[in-house]
């Protein structure tokens, strides 16, 4: 009961009836068992990353499933303006009630822009992980990387089969 009362008033705050089907959801939007939106158009790192491409510069920040796991985030450290990033190598930390994270790089490049919003509201990567919530924006080195990422429901997939081995 407890849980169907938490599901009702979780679909209630992301504004979706529980007689809506996904084709009824705004596009580009789709929600795995575990209530954790996976967009379309982004790409996502085994480590729980996200990278949205837009002409030279890709926007990283973690996922909606890796914020929820992580619990309420209460501190960001973000690298520095003009510093380079590289794939899979630690860029960044978060940390949260429950632990600290590190953040992985999905792909390597200069950082052309840092979310300064985080520092003063780092709980806009737990209520708003793929818009306000991102991390830092990076001028890719080295494009093909994005292609040997997760698309949507490759991640989707991925995240299912981690919840279940654990």
């Amino acid at each position: 009961m407890a849980l169907r009362m938490w599901a009702s008033s979780t679909a209630n705050a992301l504004k979706l009836s529980s007689t809506v089907s996904k084709s009824h959801l705004s596009p580009g939007f789709s929600i795995s068992r575990c209530f954790s939106s996976v967009l379309e158009g982004l790409k996502y790192a085994n480590s729980h990353e996200w990278v949205k491409h837009e002409g030279s510069v890709a926007t990283i920040g973690i996922t909606d499933h890796a914020q929820g796991h992580l619990g309420e985030v209460v501190f960001a450290e973000l690298p520095e303006l003009n510093s380079s990033v590289s794939k899979e190598k630690n860029f960044g930390a978060v940390e949260s009630v429950k632990a600290t994270s590190e953040i992985l790089s999905p792909i390597s490049g200069e950082v052309v822009e840092v979310n300064t919003k985080l520092t003063e509201s780092p709980g806009l990567i737990n209520t708003s992980p793929y818009e306000e919530g991102w991390m830092i924006k990076v001028k890719p080195s080295n494009p093909a990387e994005l292609e040997t990422l997760m698309g949507p429901k490759e991640y989707t997939k991925f995240c299912e089969d981690e919840d279940a081995a654990h």
